[in-house]
């Protein structure tokens, strides 16, 4: 009896075993992420990719989805959307079910194009776009997709943000944006709101500028400083927003900066102590806005990420994306992107920050708050050493950045 016994616990625990062994072989859910990671814009590609991988180690530890992990699977599109297009192919071919993009519009738009089509060719192996910030309005309208999830602001809704930040005492403004699809929609975005929300504010000058290609922005700075404008409005990003806002800082020009990225890693330092309470940044998370509103939690999140990278943690859009995409999964029980997708439109959660959010049905675009922030000194966390960090100047919430849309979504078959 005793030797049945013994015979028995030992194939129970060989049994355990066999079953750990099994769950520790469950493959991980890999995300496909593509962005420059070489080149002018590559510093954007590697924050980016930093800040992906430690939220991803959180989702992790909560215990990722159905029993597995998620994977971050990086491609450098070296900010050309063949490059992308390399990257889809390479994702789909080993069937990933996900592929995340966020520098360039112009790439979002040739990644949708793609995607549509592979999913149309191959229903057993389709695959879902998660878009952390390509933010020209017509990926959500006139080219929405139903493979497609926008989890940032377009650039209206920044548009409309940034007019309504306006100080009544500025009606001359000069602009300066990049020659390609989101700096065009950032040019044409902010007139027309400007026009309908400031119709007292003069553009002074207006200039669209070649992607990535100026090194040297003082023949720039001095145009704006004879114009008579109090302020420079940009939808700039990387090199080419920080290398326009240090020019000016240099050379003393009595501006104030009202920009969509300026709070990004490379921002504060482009600034510089001289930039205090001149610089506005349109922004999804700073690091001073949880200890602002009191969410001890976020800041301890934020903390972890600085003591880790020794730069701020920006991407409180980011934490979002993993989480709805761990709800979506679980919902649907399964990571077969087009139950996924169905899972995931429409849904509602709030934010790490406590804030609603809402993936809006009708297009894919995240309907969440926004902040305007404003690089000052007394805030509880500086910004790359310069003594000087983002305070938050004003709270928009969910419902006041809502717009309208025009997108006439095909759906599959569930």
């Amino acid at each position: 009896m005793q030797r049945m016994i013994r015979l028995f616990a030992g194939l129970c625990v060989a049994l355990a075993a066999v079953l750990g062994a099994s769950v520790q072989a469950q493959p991980t859910i890999k995300i496909a992420y593509t962005d420059p990671l070489s080149g002018p814009f590559a510093q954007v590609g590697d924050a980016n990719l930093k800040q992906f991988n430690y939220i991803l180690d959180h989702i992790n530890s909560t215990g990722g989805a159905l029993g597995r992990k998620f994977e971050l699977v990086p491609f450098d599109n070296k900010s050309q959307p063949s490059d992308a297009l390399i990257a889809l192919k390479s994702a789909t071919d080993q069937s990933m079910p996900f592929i995340m993009q966020c520098s360039g519009s112009n790439i979002a738009a040739a990644l949708i194009e793609g995607i549509n089509k592979h999913n149309d060719r191959n229903p057993d192996n389709r695959i879902i776009f998660l878009n952390c910030g390509a933010v020209a309005p017509e990926l959500t309208n006139e080219q929405c997709s139903f493979w497609h999830f926008r989890f940032d602001l377009h650039v209206a809704m920044k548009a409309e943000v940034m007019a309504r930040a306006l100080p009544k005492e500025v009606t001359k403004v000069y602009m300066i944006n990049q020659d390609y699809l989101f700096g065009q929609a950032v040019q044409r975005d902010v007139k027309a709101f400007l026009a309908k929300l400031r119709p007292d504010v003069q553009v002074v000058g207006d200039e669209l500028i070649p992607l990535g290609k100026i090194k040297d922005f003082s023949p720039y700075i001095t145009k704006i400083k004879a114009s008579g404008a109090q302020a420079l409005l940009t939808g700039n990003w990387g090199p080419d927003m920080n290398l326009l806002i240090k020019a000016g800082i240099d050379a003393g020009a009595d501006l104030r900066y009202y920009t969509f990225y300026a709070h990004l890693t490379g921002g504060a330092t482009a600034i510089g102590p001289a930039g205090e309470n001149k610089v506005f940044s349109v922004m999804s998370f700073g690091e001073n806005v949880a200890p602002e509103i009191g969410n001890k939690e976020a800041e301890i999140f934020g903390n972890g990420f600085r003591a880790k990278h020794n730069f701020d943690f920006a991407a409180g859009t980011f934490r979002t994306i993993f989480e709805y995409v761990q709800a979506a999964v679980i919902k649907a029980g399964t990571t077969d992107p087009t139950k996924v997708a169905f899972a995931m439109e429409g849904m509602s959660r709030k934010d790490f920050l406590g804030y609603d959010t809402t993936m809006r049905k009708d297009d894919h675009q995240i309907i969440s708050e926004y902040f305007v922030g404003v690089f000052k000194k007394g805030v509880k966390y500086e910004a790359e050493g310069t003594g000087l960090g983002w305070g938050v100047a004003a709270t928009i919430l969910a419902n006041q950045v809502d717009q309208p849309n025009t997108c006439k979504m095909k759906r599959p078959a569930m």
